[in-house]
């Protein structure tokens, strides 16, 4: 049976896996969700490299699956708090450039835990003409299932299509996760303080990406 770490990263993978990119922008989200947690589980297997845990291949994969397909600056926003609307573009810049790096290291350590796990989605609750939603999964492989739940949003325009602003591991909400921890920084020693502890929380992760 998996213990609660090895489930928190088993889920963590499966969270970057529903960030791949639509075959179509109308493809329903939790058939999406469904398609692309198998085929990134599929592709991390197959690769000798992910398998090997190197980390440099696993965050090059995690980048070109995830980052144009995660509202990055919604889930930013979220995590910073309120706080975000008094930030200047340039510190809203280097919030979202941090907190991406930091969120593709989880991504990537994630993969490299996976194994034999699948997901099963639970139906969808949507009416017609929802822009956001909730999709509901299990992880299932050893032990008991777990949730892992993604919130949604369709983006119009060019690029258009479901994209993921918040991930729901065990019952734990990401950005309200970071939010909280991100808030005592800032009440401590400003934004500038975040970004510098966030900087400096990437060099000794690797430096980022």
């Amino acid at each position: 049976m998996m213990n609660r770490r090895t489930l928190m990263h088993t889920a963590a993978a499966l969270a970057a896996a529903g960030a791949l990119p639509a075959l179509a922008a109308d493809e329903a989200p939790d058939v999406l969700v469904k398609r692309l947690s198998s085929d990134v589980l599929e592709a991390a297997r197959k690769d000798k490299s992910v398998k090997a845990g190197d980390m440099g291949k696993i965050v090059a994969l995690v980048d070109k699956m995830v980052l144009p397909h995660v509202n990055f600056r919604r889930m930013t926003a979220g995590a910073v708090g309120p706080a975000w609307r008094g930030a200047t573009p340039e510190q809203r810049q280097r919030l979202q450039d941090e907190f991406t790096r930091l969120l593709v290291r989880t991504y990537a350590g994630a993969l490299a835990q996976v194994s034999d796990q699948t997901i099963a989605v639970r139906p969808l609750r949507m009416a017609p003409g929802d822009t956001d939603v909730l999709v509901r999964t299990e992880i299932q492989g050893h032990g008991e299932p777990v949730q892992l739940d993604y919130r949604l949003e369709k983006t119009p325009g060019e690029g258009a299509g479901w994209k993921i602003y918040n991930m729901n591991v065990l019952g734990i909400w990401l950005v309200e996760t970071y939010r909280s921890q991100f808030a005592q920084e800032i009440n401590a020693k400003g934004l500038d303080g975040l970004i510098q502890a966030l900087v400096q929380r990437n060099q000794a992760n690797g430096g980022g990406k």
